[in-house]
């Protein structure tokens, strides 16, 4: 498994296609552990014809989405969990957002797992545009087997 993937690389890990694909490239992944990554802000994403037609703010639960992709890359990058799993959420705790993420904008987006013992994780995650914090928190998930969906 590469250091970093670009979206060709990401559409064989996700099942996510756009327009529901966050993350756009991976810059670092360390498998079960870490990774590191971003999304570009496009003005002709969907979700921007109705938040807000005159003030295009990205919503916040896509930013938690996108981390939560991020996260589940760390894990399906590993060798055991490569084929036959899918990470589900199963919880969101101390979600704080700071700045608005606006078309333009490129998030970088962090996770770092606090937590696993199968099926269960948690990672941590931060959102930032510009070195500025946009969102942070916990995000919780489990591993699910594609047979059992």
């Amino acid at each position: 498994m590469p250091n970093s993937l670009n979206v060709i690389d990401i559409e064989k890990l996700l099942p996510h296609r756009y327009p529901f694909l966050m993350v756009d490239r991976v810059n670092d992944l360390v498998p079960m552990e870490k990774a590191s990554g971003y999304k570009n802000i496009s003005a002709n994403e969907p979700q921007f014809q109705g938040h807000f037609p005159s003030l295009p703010i990205m919503p916040g639960v896509l930013q938690v989405e996108a981390a939560a992709q991020l996260a589940c890359m760390v894990i399906l990058s590993a060798p055991e969990y490569s084929s036959g799993y899918i990470g589900v959420f199963t919880g969101m705790d101390n979600i704080k957002f700071r700045r608005m993420v606006v078309p333009g904008d490129r998030l970088d987006i962090e996770v770092q797992i606090t937590k696993f013992r199968y099926p269960f994780g948690k990672f941590d995650f931060t959102c930032k545009v510009d070195d500025e914090l946009c969102s942070s928190g916990s995000i919780s998930f489990a591993m699910q087997e594609k047979a059992k969906l």
